[in-house]
């Protein structure tokens, strides 16, 4: 199996690589080459820090926005993506201004609002993992414990593309999922077993 992990310069990709291994991967390819995705059999969108930076550096890649929407809307393999490569998927991002996401899945990026003042942002640490069961690719999703670190947080307009939720505060999306379209706000690479396991789910997912 052929799997493109996407270089944009704004992921945590060494440690993606490695649990994606962990989880059996083979032929994976860490890539900022469009002809490469418009080969794979998956793809794996991770990112790590701010919601507008990493729109940019992803539009920044000559072809790679239109190779995605060939590979992934047009071609349908299951994609994947991580953290800020999950938030992507949206219209737009509220961070630092008003951005433009990838608009696959209706919905805004905005900054989680807590009233308590014992909750803290970012959300960093371990919280459950709640899944939902309405859309596409919930059933990759187990119930159990997964690692997060974020400040921001995606509201989807139509709440059957929620996957699963968390509570930090109040309800927040931890996955989203419509076809063959899966988004996870926390780190399965830095989740251990919970992550792994989703991991290889995602690599026998057949959409």
């Amino acid at each position: 199996m052929s799997l493109a992990l996407i270089d944009f310069g704004a992921g945590n990709l060494h440690s993606v690589q490695n649990a994606l291994r962990a989880a059996g991967a083979r032929g994976i390819a860490v890539t900022a080459d469009p002809g490469a995705v418009r080969k794979a059999e998956r793809v794996v969108l991770p990112g790590v820090g701010a919601f507008g930076a990493c729109a940019k550096a992803l539009r920044a890649v000559p072809g790679m926005i239109d190779a995605l929407e060939e590979r992934v809307l047009a071609g349908g393999v299951p994609f994947l993506g991580i953290c800020v490569g999950m938030q992507l998927l949206a219209t737009r991002g509220i961070e630092f201004g008003e951005h433009d996401g990838l608009d696959w899945i209706a919905g805004e990026v905005r900054p989680i609002e807590v009233t308590d003042p014992a909750i803290k942002v970012p959300h960093m640490g371990w919280n459950d993992v709640a899944p939902s069961r309405h859309p596409d690719g919930a059933e990759l999703l187990e119930a159990g414990e997964a690692y997060f670190l974020h400040s921001f947080h995606f509201i989807a307009e139509n709440g059957r593309d929620i996957a699963a939720i968390t509570d930090h505060g109040g309800a927040i999306t931890a996955a989203v999922a419509r076809d063959n379209l899966l988004g996870v706000q926390f780190h399965p690479e830095k989740s251990q077993r919970y992550g792994i396991e989703l991991l290889e789910r995602f690599l026998d997912w057949k959409p």
